[in-house]
């Protein structure tokens, strides 16, 4: 994901006003170009003291439990759900957002809080295990998950919340305390409900928000006991070097160019529909968008001619509270740079635009839907991440190519299969990542019950499910005796009685043929 690249990079996190990091830093809108407000920049000391205080108050917030962790998650989704236009407000205006877009994080959220604090108890409560072996039945074995301490948050800005609180609500659902540095594009939402945590609903202090741009950043890494990244590959690898000096375990979510395909027993209207939902939601910044589609030769210029049709209907601009756009501004004016130098690159090499392909005139930062045929692994827009509204199409002789083709990429984040239910379900067996939907796009991250992360160059660990909230603990076995006299067999003295019954006792239960159970030999 492109979006975390400014996190630990820039030196400077001004949206062309020419402040430095020294003075704070401007947030703008991206749909106006208008300056909303300015936010200072908290140095390594301040960072340094937000996760002390926050660790001081860990223990306690642990020993509440999971149902008393969950009492207070669930005031906090009871003020999303009170503040919903509010939030909705702050995403629209820091982000460009379309109000459909702008309005999900809130939602998400909510259904978050839930999953996680109705299943905490079964997902980190103490698990029984029977012991596997007779000579270990006099003990009685449970595991136990413990929380990191505090846990540290580096969030991009394409979902400044889900993307962040989504991470710091199974963290402290599961005990920890949570600190998170938001992007300096998008800081607004966040401090919000941050401050909401505090002051309104008047939780206990174990979240916090930092600001800033590289120094921040570092300095969270080096503090924290657990990092989450959600970024670039290049950024993730810093990221993890950072952690590394300190022995900081990470999980790190790094993005993607997923692939979709269409199989030629697919609904045709349905898989375009779904291409121009899955590519173009968000104005295509979402680490899961369709990004390359490869569709059966049969089926191609059926699938394309809708899919165009679908693209060209798109309407592109700021909306406010009555959903009048479907296509919102680019957060970050240099992710506009890499998607306009891919689209450019492809068609100077055969590519052609049936939609779009450039900038849209006038105020704010907006990019044209576009959808590129004639496409080859050659270009750019299917190699690499572009996160914006670009959709490159390739037609393909058969399904093999296409599987071929999709996963012939560093990446393996997410993709979708389009085909009769069966056929289709065999096909996304194949694809090479860590979740792949049949017959729909995207839908894999809202699935909070099965794990969502990265294979390959597309990151390290998972969100949601079990994994999703047992990554923030640590295992801490407990082995406990339940009846036994001075000594055990094991311990001192050696002596050749003891031995050789401990011998005959372990080959007695480790054997698996009489010979060998009552010591006859070979």
């Amino acid at each position: 994901m492109e979006s975390g690249t400014a996190q630990v990079k820039a030196s400077g996190a001004e949206r062309g006003n020419g402040a430095s990091a020294s003075e704070g830093f401007e947030v703008g809108n991206p749909a106006t170009g208008e300056v909303i407000r300015k936010v200072s920049i908290d140095p390594p000391e301040q960072v340094r003291d937000a996760v002390e205080r926050v660790r001081a108050n860990q223990a306690e917030w642990e020993a509440l439990g999971n149902k008393g962790r969950y009492r207070w998650l669930g005031q906090l989704r009871d003020w999303l759900i009170d503040n919903h236009d509010r939030v909705a407000d702050t995403m629209q205006a820091e982000t460009g957002k379309v109000r459909a877009d702008a309005a999900t994080e809130g939602v998400y959220l909510t259904d978050l809080i839930n999953f996680y604090g109705a299943k905490a108890e079964k997902l980190i409560g103490d698990d029984k295990v029977r012991p596997h072996s007779p000579l270990m039945r006099s003990k009685k074995l449970r595991v136990q998950y413990r929380p990191f301490p505090v846990v540290g948050i580096i969030s991009p800005w394409n979902f400044p919340l889900i993307l962040s609180l989504g991470d710091a609500i199974p963290a402290l659902q599961a005990g920890a305390a949570v600190v998170i540095k938001p992007s300096e594009f998008t800081p607004l939402g966040l401090m919000e409900v941050v401050e909401a945590w505090k002051t309104e609903i008047g939780a206990p202090d174990v979240l916090e928000c930092v600001n800033g741009v590289a120094e921040t950043a570092t300095a969270l890494i080096d503090e924290s006991d657990f990092i989450q990244f959600t970024g670039s590959d290049r950024t993730g690898k810093k990221v993890m070097a950072r952690a590394a000096e300190t022995l900081t375990p990470v999980s790190l979510e790094l993005g993607g160019n997923d692939p979709m395909v269409v199989l030629r027993d697919a609904n045709v209207e349905r898989a375009a529909n779904a291409a121009a939902w899955g590519g173009f939601a968000n104005s295509g910044q979402i680490c899961i968008s369709a990004e390359r589609v490869y569709v059966e030769e049969p089926i191609y210029d059926e699938f394309v001619a809708k899919l165009t049709q679908e693209v060209e209907a798109l309407r592109v601009g700021a909306d406010g509270v009555e959903y009048g756009k479907e296509v919102g501004a680019m957060t970050s004016p240099n992710q506009t740079t890499i998607v306009a130098d891919h689209v450019e690159e492809a068609v100077a090499n055969g590519a052609r635009a049936l939609t779009g392909g450039k900038r849209v005139d006038g105020p704010g930062d907006y990019f044209e839907p576009t959808v590129l045929v004639d496409v080859d692994h050659s270009m750019k827009v299917m190699r690499e991440e572009t996160f914006g509204p670009v959709v490159g199409v390739m037609k393909v002789r058969d399904e093999e190519e296409a599987v071929r083709l999709a996963n012939d990429t560093r990446h393996g984040l997410s993709g979708s299969v389009f085909g009769s239910k069966r056929h289709a379900e065999q096909v996304a067996r194949r694809i090479e990542c860590g979740s792949c939907n049949v017959n729909d796009v995207m839908v894999g991250f809202l699935a909070s019950d099965v794990p969502f992360g990265g294979w390959k160059d597309s990151g390290i660990g998972y969100r949601h499910g079990e994994i999703g909230i047992k990554k923030f603990c640590r295992a801490e076995s407990l082995v406990i005796t339940r009846f036994g006299g001075k000594r055990e067999l094991l311990w001192f003295p050696y002596t050749e009685k003891r031995r050789d019954l401990l011998a005959r006792l372990t080959r007695m239960f480790n054997a698996r043929d009489l010979r060998r159970r009552f010591g006859k030999g070979a």
